[in-house]
């Protein structure tokens, strides 16, 4: 969606998105995607499973670590948000 129609159409993408959609807003004559607007991820409290490595590997964070694994795990927003 160019940035023009998801401006003008901000509400609906709104409601698209919450019912789990994702939108790609793109910008120029090239139609660049300049970036996602997502749904949120569900958080849980259950334990992660290391897929391929399991049984092979474990994982162990400190008490002192510093931020949470879902903060870890996050994609890096070059915003700071």
């Amino acid at each position: 969606m160019n940035v023009g129609k998801f401006k003008a159409r901000f509400s609906e993408v709104i409601e698209w998105v919450k019912k789990g959609n994702m939108v790609a807003v793109t910008y120029g004559k090239n139609k660049e995607i300049v970036g996602y607007f997502i749904p949120e991820l569900p958080t849980s409290d259950e334990k992660r499973q290391l897929g391929i490595l399991k049984g092979k590997a474990t994982v162990h964070f400190e008490d002192d670590f510093k931020i949470t694994e879902d903060e870890f795990l996050r994609p890096p927003c070059s915003w700071g948000i």
